[in-house]
């Protein structure tokens, strides 16, 4: 039977995620080391899971509202104002399943046949595959090391044509680790204004910046009513497996994207919802903790990686550091291939994230320090033979 007919073609030509590529090879490999993974080794702190437990004990196993218990969008709209941004919990912010499908949600209320949207790169496997799947092109904007892989102004309005549509900032970033500060936002927020482009926001790292304290694009001057704010409780609260996330814009975008989650998902998980309602009211020291020990890997690896030779860029964000490989292998795959075969070290190639990638590979530090310094030892034996 041929099964190819019944398969789109933006689905059939979807590569897969270069994130999964070397796992399985990892796996036949019971002393190999991985830091390719971009989850926290904390576990959900217990105070958190204690209340999703306490949920189902007092038997609150069905369905809530479609946007989410109002007690969550109350915490979440609350918790918005750290970033100077307010929401009305009734109507502006939605509970979704993972930060993933608010994206997903986004970009198909908003893109169609013919539509483009701009996408910094490296950036976060999903933007562009979901996009394909709209209808809509997805067109790459290069941010470079030098820039501090931040978007600026000359790069986006060159980039602009009369289809462009909507705008992806993914700060802090994966897999680069780069922010942007308010006057770096200011810079191109005219540009966005003038060519009327709407802009998803995926600040799920918001909570992960080392020196400066993260400041979303839509807490700027005419700003808030072309954003939609994507974020979740995966990397701030250590709560992966709950696949809880949300997203917060104008009613009168809102009610779309709702729209879509209502029929294809009736609401987030319950428990989900009440542990996220506890890591809001009770989880900020936490957070804290973690965000500290994260701080002190990165500060470790930075030095670690320059030390062997490495051209690379200090994080100032999320988990990840992003060297350049090129001067111990023709690109990022081929190192990355190289040293899981040499020293059973799992890396991310990073073109994983975008062709700009290429030279480069992504490095999680969301991993112990035993785990850093044991791995750093193995690449330090690597890049010795080089």
């Amino acid at each position: 039977m041929d099964y190819s007919r019944f398969v789109p073609k933006a689905v059939a030509e979807m590569k897969p995620s270069g994130i999964r590529k070397y796992f399985g090879i990892m796996e036949t490999m019971p002393n190999a080391i991985s830091l390719g993974v971009g989850e926290p080794d904390f576990i959900t702190p217990k105070h958190i899971m204690q209340a999703g437990i306490d949920s189902l004990n007092e038997g609150k196993t069905q369905y809530t509202a479609n946007s989410g218990l109002i007690a969550l969008r109350r915490e979440i709209s609350k918790y918005m104002e750290k970033f100077s941004v307010s929401y009305n919990p009734d109507n502006e912010v939605l509970v979704t399943v993972g930060g993933s499908e608010a994206i997903d949600l986004c970009l198909r209320a908003f893109l169609t046949i013919g539509d483009e949207i701009l996408i910094p790169e490296p950036c976060f496997v999903c933007y562009a595959p979901l996009a394909t799947m709209t209808g809509a092109k997805a067109v790459p904007i290069v941010t470079k090391k030098e820039d501090s892989f931040k978007l600026t102004p000359e790069s986006l309005e060159a980039a602009i044509t009369p289809k462009s549509k909507v705008l992806i900032l993914s700060y802090p970033n994966n897999p680069t680790g780069g922010i942007m500060k308010k006057e770096e936002l200011e810079a191109i927020a005219p540009i966005i204004k003038k060519h009327d482009l709407l802009v998803i926001s995926d600040e799920i790292y918001a909570e992960l910046t080392y020196g400066l304290k993260h400041v979303s694009i839509a807490s700027l001057e005419g700003m808030w009513e072309r954003t939609i704010v994507v974020s979740g409780f995966s990397k701030a609260f250590a709560m992966t497996g709950w696949r809880l996330g949300y997203c917060c814009g104008p009613k009168d975008l809102m009610r779309y994207v709702a729209q879509i989650h209502q029929y294809a998902l009736m609401c987030a998980s319950t428990p989900a919802q009440y542990a996220g309602l506890e890591a809001l009211q009770h989880g900020v020291p936490d957070t804290a903790y973690m965000c500290e020990k994260y701080n002190e890997r990165r500060v470790y690896l930075y030095k670690a990686l320059l030390d062997m030779g490495f051209d690379c860029f200090e994080p100032e964000g999320a988990f990840y550091i992003f060297p350049d490989v090129s001067m111990f292998a023709k690109d990022g795959g081929d190192f990355v291939e190289s040293l899981l075969k040499a020293e059973q070290v799992a890396v991310v190639p990073g073109d994983a994230f975008g062709e700009s990638g290429k030279n480069h590979v992504r490095i999680s530090y969301a991993y112990s320090m035993e785990t850093l310094k044991k791995a750093m030892d193995r690449i330090n034996n690597f890049v010795s033979k080089k």
